[in-house]
């Protein structure tokens, strides 16, 4: 599905936001290791509204039990005048959507629509397309490239991401998703009416960390800024330019917070 109406860009990030939420690293003990290494970061853009979409959803239950790839869903919301208002839907990702896009130098905007490493985007429902996707991305050697691990000690998260394993790639955006892993939706309205969706590693909310320059470097994030009804993981990415300019990933890591 193609949108008709375009979407708000995202505001820009205020310093004033973040005072006093994120600080860096103090030195603690590690008491649960994330995923280390993984080859790709998917994200799909989907709709409740959609009837197209159960099928990418699915595909991205599947992805996310492989270890190997970080499955995210961000659900939109420039589907919700159909007829049924999408209940995890977020006008941030709706504008990340676009900024891939503008990046891509295409219109290419609809849903199901997966971005695979920040870079190729395929449809949602083509498992084999995905997997190309993932492919093709890693061919490029800043793909990944960033070593990034998650811990958690007490009430906060520990995020650390190491030097570059390419010497070309010296920047990158550090941002951290709260995730529900598991959200099932009965929808009662518009083109899915009667259906119940479960939604999988569905981003409740995401908050910039900070910025990678190259070196090793460290951060804390409280959990009490990520924890809502439904949250129980989370994940951290690096990525290539800035939430306006979104370039290709640069690494990732998941964590479970129970």
């Amino acid at each position: 599905m193609t949108p008709m109406t375009a979407s708000n860009l995202v505001s820009r990030w205020s310093g004033a936001l973040w005072s006093g939420a994120l600080g860096i690293c103090a030195i603690v003990a590690v008491i649960r290791p994330a995923h280390a290494d993984p080859r790709a970061v998917v994200e799909l853009f989907t709709s409740q509204g959609c009837s197209s979409c159960p099928p990418a959803d699915q595909i991205i239950g599947d992805l996310s039990k492989d270890p190997s790839i970080i499955a995210l869903s961000m659900p939109i919301d420039y589907w919700d005048y159909l007829g049924w208002k999408d209940t995890l839907a977020d006008s941030r990702f709706s504008a990340r959507q676009r900024a891939y896009s503008r990046m891509r130098g295409d219109r290419e905007v609809y849903t199901p629509q997966v971005v695979v490493n920040g870079s190729a985007h395929v449809i949602g429902s083509d498992r084999a397309g995905i997997e190309n996707a993932i492919g093709n991305t890693t061919k490029n050697d800043s793909v990944m490239s960033v070593p990034v691990t998650m811990s958690l000690a007490g009430k906060q998260i520990n995020v650390s991401v190491a030097a570059s394993k390419e010497p070309a790639v010296s920047h990158g955006e550090v941002w951290i998703c709260s995730i529900a892993r598991s959200v099932p939706i009965s929808i009662s309205r518009g083109e899915n009416r009667g259906q119940q969706v479960i939604y999988h590693n569905v981003v409740r909310n995401l908050l910039k960390v900070g910025d990678w320059t190259g070196r090793p470097e460290s951060w804390t994030v409280p959990i009490e800024n990520l924890t809502r009804d439904g949250v129980d993981a989370a994940v951290v990415y690096v990525q290539d330019g800035n939430r306006e300019k979104p370039g290709p990933m640069l690494g990732a890591a998941y964590t479970s917070l129970h």
